[in-house]
């Protein structure tokens, strides 16, 4: 079963690193990949761009609304994911706790819905 790894982190903290801590940050999220792709639980994964760059689309009484930024204000913004091919939602938590993020932020686990009917 499929299995996301939806990455949230205080976005400063990231702003406020050194270059040299940003490749040693991206050089264990490599790994994490590595370990995860040769195990043969990696769907795939991708990082997000700052929440300076989102948009926000709502539609209210037919028309559409559109906001600058992300949906709420939070400390913790979504910045990436991992989609994992895991045999139980246990083993994708125990793949979940690998990912570096969880150090300073959090990573929610959430099963990939499968429709029934498709």
């Amino acid at each position: 079963m499929e299995y996301v790894a939806l990455i949230h982190a205080d976005q400063s903290v990231w702003e406020t690193m050194t270059d040299a801590e940003r490749g040693a940050a991206y050089e264990q999220y490599g790994e994490f990949a590595d370990a995860a792709r040769a195990a043969g639980v990696l769907v795939g994964g991708e990082e997000l761009s700052s929440t300076a760059s989102a948009t926000t689309v709502r539609v209210r009484d037919e028309r559409r609304l559109v906001t600058d930024g992300p949906y709420a204000e939070v400390k913790e913004a979504l910045g990436g994911f991992f989609i994992l091919d895991c045999a139980s939602f246990d083993d994708a938590l125990d793949w979940a706790a690998r990912i570096p993020a969880v150090h300073h932020g959090a990573v929610e686990v959430r099963p990939v819905h499968v429709d029934p009917e498709a």
